[in-house]
């Protein structure tokens, strides 16, 4: 075979659509190794998470582009399952975690705890080893959402173990050591301890995401946070309304001045569909996050509709994405997801991960 052909082979393959993303999976890098041997084609493709239900309808489709390719008769195609790394691997404090992603928002009700919750979990029953620091001090609602009570379990050494969560997840809150109802009156200096303690003194082993639902808005555990560990990124979250939208812009521009990458924009809220008539509404607007991610660069990872069985899985501990899979909202849930795996998978690609670095030192309270 020529060059030309390999050559030809590697464009094709390039440019075959990913059919949940819609996006050449040649730009979400998906392709490893692209060979000939004779008139057969080696292709190995890197998939996240590992078991994603797209596997089997993109193998079809790269069957196709492959075997169009002139010269070409039949193709190997194997899955690269492993998840890339981001966070280096000489970091003391979270040394067995791939991936660290921070999910915000510029204010609160905008669904961004249930969005974390829901990301987490769709990684997870997909084949990825997945955790969840719930960091909004003031306002714990991860062990309702997932509907974790108990006693803390036993610890080990020296650390504190963390929680059990469905489909694997583990999981730590300041919830679990509050009585119910209890408010947590805490200054700087005690929330930045907390949450140096979540991250160094829990036993999380080896996780290939750890996702941290962060406090609305742009204040100190967002920038004890910077200081502290290596982040992948952040994942914003906004309804449509101009509100909400404003705020957001101002956690991506805070995003910016600490040097967290923005992995994407997420629409929460988009659209509400009868269910008895079928007809859609957008309740509050629609497309701004969409715009919102053209305005800063940074890709649209996706709408999530308004489904009352959100609230309702929410509420009662049964997160959506487990109860209702096979709805729309846990379908685009599921989307919103792997677009957050690929673009770590991007940015591993892009950027090789950095050499470990001594935490700076935090601000002393004024």
């Amino acid at each position: 075979m020529t060059q030309t052909t390999q050559e030809s082979l590697r464009a094709a393959i390039a440019a075959v659509p990913d059919p949940e993303l819609e996006r050449p999976i040649g730009d979400l890098a998906m392709v490893s190794h692209v060979t000939l041997d004779g008139d057969r084609a080696r292709v190995t493709l890197k998939i996240s998470p590992p078991e994603s239900p797209v596997r089997a309808p993109l193998e079809l489709l790269v069957r196709t582009a492959a075997t169009a390719v002139d010269g070409v008769e039949s193709l190997d195609l194997t899955w690269d399952t492993e998840i890339p790394r981001t966070v280096p691997t000489g970091n003391e404090i979270i040394p067995g975690v791939r991936n660290l992603v921070l999910v915000g928002s510029g204010k609160g009700g905008v669904g961004k705890s249930t969005l974390t919750t829901n990301l987490a979990l769709a990684l997870a029953t997909q084949g990825a080893s997945v955790g969840l620091m719930d960091a909004d001090m003031y306002g714990p609602n991860q062990p309702t959402m997932l509907g974790v009570t108990g006693e803390p379990p036993p610890g080990q050494g020296k650390k504190m173990a963390p929680f059990k969560g469905p489909a694997d997840l583990r999981v730590i809150s300041i919830g679990f050591f509050l009585k119910k109802d209890e408010p947590l009156i805490w200054r700087g200096p005690m929330l930045h301890g907390a949450v140096r303690q979540f991250l160094a003194d829990v036993a999380w082993g080896d996780l290939d995401y750890l996702f941290i639902d962060l406090p609305p808005g742009t204040g100190d555990i967002q920038l004890t946070l910077s200081q502290l560990v290596p982040i992948t990124g952040a994942v914003l979250v906004t309804t449509p309304q101009a509100v909400s939208l404003e705020d957001m812009k101002k956690s991506a521009l805070a995003m910016n001045k600490v040097n967290i990458p923005v992995l994407g924009i997420v629409e929460n809220m988009s659209g509400y569909t009868c269910p008895h008539c079928n007809q859609t509404e957008d309740l509050f607007g629609r497309g701004g996050g969409r715009i919102a991610a053209e305005e800063f660069e940074v890709p649209f990872l996706g709408e999530v509709p308004l489904d009352p069985r959100v609230m309702v899985g929410g509420d009662t501990g049964k997160p959506v994405i487990l109860s209702h899979p096979e709805t729309p909202v846990a379908r685009a849930l599921l989307r919103v997801a792997r677009a957050v795996a690929v673009e770590i998978q991007r940015a591993a690609a892009v950027v090789p991960p950095p050499a470990p670095q001594a935490p700076r030192p935090l601000p002393t309270a004024g």
